[in-house]
């Protein structure tokens, strides 16, 4: 294959272009924020989990301090009507009095062991409380990191964008003016060979896989013409002759 010298050099500025964003889609794939978007959002996910769950204790133990309490009014109110009747003098009966005192002792009793149950309960609803408190603040905390991650993901991703942009507009340019059959070539061999179709011939050494000419290669390079396409035997990819190349 052969094409101007000029066209040939273009490949360089081409590939320099295509090397810049192909570097610019990876630093976009593996920015920093995405791994940390990721972890923030696992965390996220297992705070809002724990949250509720201390929200559902909650509201439980809430639940639970409820009936306690109707418990102990339940029990006051019947030992209040139980002291009445004794004390409005309505019992006659010895035994129907005696039964009555101690009736009113074992709901004394009853309402004393219940109204522990219902300290008991508070306390643990007042821990309760503090519990949603807590998960919600951390909650809170992460879903603003990870929106504050994300912002600036976005950023950095915006500003790549704008560069590829401004990059690609750049390689229109100079592809349009290189050969149709030199481009074939050298984006068949950008496919095959990591990206690189074209490199420069620098001191005798091909700047793609960074090995020096053989002898016989470097005399073979000489002798073709300045219009022809010469290949780097050890990795295929199209050599650019400039007057750094050693010959």
């Amino acid at each position: 294959m052969n094409a101007a010298p000029a066209d040939q050099i273009r490949l360089l500025d081409l590939q320099a272009l295509d090397s810049r964003i192909d570097q610019l889609a990876h630093r976009k794939a593996t920015l920093p924020e995405h791994a940390e978007i990721q972890q923030r959002g696992t965390d996220l996910t297992e705070l809002r989990s724990l949250t509720v769950a201390a929200e559902t204790q909650l509201s439980d133990t809430k639940r639970e301090l409820v009936k306690a309490e109707q418990d102990v009014d339940q029990v006051s109110t019947r030992a209040a009507r139980n002291k009445q009747r004794m004390d409005s003098g309505a019992v006659n009966s010895a035994k129907d009095l005696a039964n009555l005192q101690h009736e009113i002792g074992a709901l004394a009793k009853r309402q004393s062991d219940l109204e522990d149950i219902v300290l008991e309960i508070m306390e643990r609803l007042e821990s309760a409380q503090t519990r949603v408190v807590e998960m919600t603040a951390r909650r809170d905390d992460a879903a603003h990191s990870t929106a504050e991650a994300e912002s600036r993901r976005d950023a950095a991703v915006a500003e790549i964008d704008a560069e590829v942009v401004k990059v690609t507009r750049e390689r229109e340019t100079v592809a349009a003016v290189i050969p149709e059959d030199l481009m074939k070539l050298y984006s068949k061999l950008r496919q095959t060979q990591n990206g690189v179709g074209a490199a420069r011939l620098f001191q005798r050494r091909c700047e793609g896989c960074r090995v020096e000419l053989a002898i016989t290669d470097l005399r073979e390079v000489r002798a073709a013409a300045p219009d022809t396409v010469v290949r780097c035997e050890n990795c295929s990819r199209i050599l650019i002759r400039t007057a750094d190349s050693g010959l």
